[in-house]
């Protein structure tokens, strides 16, 4: 039963975090994609940069070769900010939210076809083996970190202004009232998106 439900659980999860990201990102503009709390704070274009580069690496023959390519430049997915925070163009948003769907679709191209069987394949990231169950785990973990500071940081500079992506502040009663009141029920938690 858990074989069966970890692959269509793990994609929908993967889902939910893509759409929380996609849901911050279309809210703010192109400033606040670049705005860096600090100096060693992440913008959340260089958290799309990373996790865009990330992707990309990782699922790119994902059962078949490292997942830390050769070709990337994960020192350089940090650097964005200072590449492209003085020219803020609609055209470099543009190819910044481009990356962020490209690393997106490289993933979910790699782990729909994925079999049962596959899941006790050993891969390798940086020379390190995982089984693709355990590897899917780790990335899964590592983007909804991710995600949680981009949503956090659309939070701070929205403040008033934000929606909330869950349970609004004060609703939780009505959130609870509203569920209890229909009849038990087995849905992944992404059925309600």
């Amino acid at each position: 039963m858990i074989e069966e439900n970890f692959l269509p659980s793990t994609i929908k999860l993967f889902r939910y975090y893509k759409s929380l990201g996609d849901k911050t990102i279309a809210v703010l503009n192109d400033e606040q994609l670049y705005y860096q709390p600090t100096t060693e704070s992440n913008s959340v274009a260089i958290i799309i940069q990373h996790l865009s580069g990330n992707m990309l690496s990782r699922f790119t023959d994902f059962l078949t070769t490292d997942g830390e390519k050769e070709w990337r430049n994960r020192d350089g997915e940090f650097e964005i900010a200072s590449r492209v925070q003085n020219t803020e163009t609609r055209n470099e948003v543009e190819l910044l939210k481009a990356e962020w769907e490209k690393g997106w679709a490289c993933l979910f191209k790699a782990i729909e076809p994925l079999t049962e069987e596959d899941l006790s394949k050993t891969i390798y990231i940086r020379n390190e083996g995982h089984t693709s169950a355990e590897a899917l785990q780790r990335q899964l973990t590592h983007y909804a970190y991710h995600i949680g500071q981009v949503v956090y940081i659309g939070k701070m500079l929205l403040n008033e202004n934000w929606k909330s992506l869950s349970i609004p502040r004060n609703k939780s009663a009505d959130f609870n009232k509203e569920r209890f009141d229909k009849d038990k029920s087995r849905k992944h938690f992404t059925d309600r998106l």
